[in-house]
C-alpha cells in the first residue's frame, strides 16, 4: 500500500452568507463563511431537470482584512483541505463538523459596485507568502480586450 494521501478540496460556487472574522486568545484571525455549490442531472423516469445545493463550511485563517470582501451572493474559488473536528455541546453530546480549511481564497465575477478599486476582482488572497509573478502589462489598453495585469495564472481553472 502507497504512504501518500491526498487530502485537496476545490471549490466554486456563491458565499451563502457575509464571512465573519473571530480572534483567537493569542490574536490570531480566522475567517468563517459558507460556500453553495449545485449539481444538475436530468432524471431518467420523468426527463426532467433536476438541482441540488450543497453547503461548505470554510475557514481561512490570518486574514483579518478580509471578511469586507466576502459578502453573500459574491462568486469565490476556494482550494484547500478537509478537517473534521469535534467537539461537546452545552448537552455534553458530541459534535462533529467538517470544514473546509482554506489555503487560497479568489473573488471572482465583474466589478462590483461599492468595491475599493484595489479590491475588485479577480482578486487572489492566497495564504502562502510567495507568489508566482505576473506577465508584464501591455503597452496600452487598447492592444489587449483583458484587464490588464491580469494574467492566465489568476484563473483558477
Amino acid at each position: 500500500m502507497a504512504s501518500r494521501s491526498v487530502n485537496k478540496v476545490i471549490l466554486l460556487g456563491n458565499l451563502g452568507r457575509d464571512a465573519e472574522t473571530k480572534f483567537t486568545a493569542s490574536g490570531v484571525a480566522c475567517t468563517t463563511f459558507s460556500v453553495a455549490t449545485g449539481y444538475r442531472w436530468k432524471d431518467q423516469q420523468t426527463g426532467e431537470w433536476k438541482e441540488d445545493t450543497d453547503w461548505h463550511n470554510v475557514v481561512l485563517w490570518r486574514q483579518e482584512n478580509l471578511a469586507n470582501y466576502l459578502t453573500k451572493g459574491k462568486q469565490v474559488y476556494v482550494e484547500g483541505r478537509l478537517k473534521t473536528r469535534s467537539y461537546d455541546d452545552k448537552d455534553g453530546k458530541k459534535v462533529y463538523r467538517t470544514e473546509v480549511v482554506a489555503d487560497d481564497v479568489l473573488l471572482l465575477g465583474g466589478r462590483g459596485e461599492g468595491v475599493p478599486e484595489e479590491a475588485r476582482g479577480p482578486v487572489s488572497m492566497p495564504r502562502n507568502a510567495q507568489r508566482r509573478p505576473s506577465a508584464p502589462a501591455p503597452a496600452s489598453a487598447e492592444e489587449s480586450p483583458f484587464e490588464p495585469g491580469i494574467t492566465d495564472d489568476d484563473v483558477p481553472f
